[in-house]
């Protein structure tokens, strides 16, 4: 069972739109759907992509700015004749708040 980390009010990202999250695993491209859905994926896919966070969402899925490559926001896989996929995030909404999976902060270790 995933243990989820409070990053923000649902209302700080718009309606179609999306925001970065800095995390140690990375820049992780979240977005909202218009039916307030909310997916996180991450920012870059190495050399293909990025970075999504400015790329245009329609539906469940977001095209890169950069190379027009089409990605499902659900699946992380690319669509039609692009190949490749993101890596994608654990996200829920409780109360209006997003929670994105703990799992973005890696393996935090204290320093010795």
């Amino acid at each position: 069972m995933s243990q989820f980390i409070d990053i923000g009010a649902l209302n700080d990202i718009p309606p179609r739109g999306a925001r970065l999250v800095r995390a140690p695993e990375g820049e992780i491209a979240l977005f909202r759907t218009a039916t307030d859905a909310v997916f996180a994926v991450d920012e870059w896919l190495p050399g293909k992509a990025g970075p999504l966070s400015n790329g245009i969402q329609h539906g469940q899925c977001v095209t890169d700015p950069m190379y027009n490559w089409v990605f499902d926001l659900e699946t992380g896989e690319a669509q039609g004749a692009d190949e490749g996929s993101l890596r994608v995030w654990e996200t829920r909404i409780e109360n209006g708040r997003v929670l994105l999976t703990r799992d973005v902060l890696g393996e935090l270790r204290a320093s010795v």
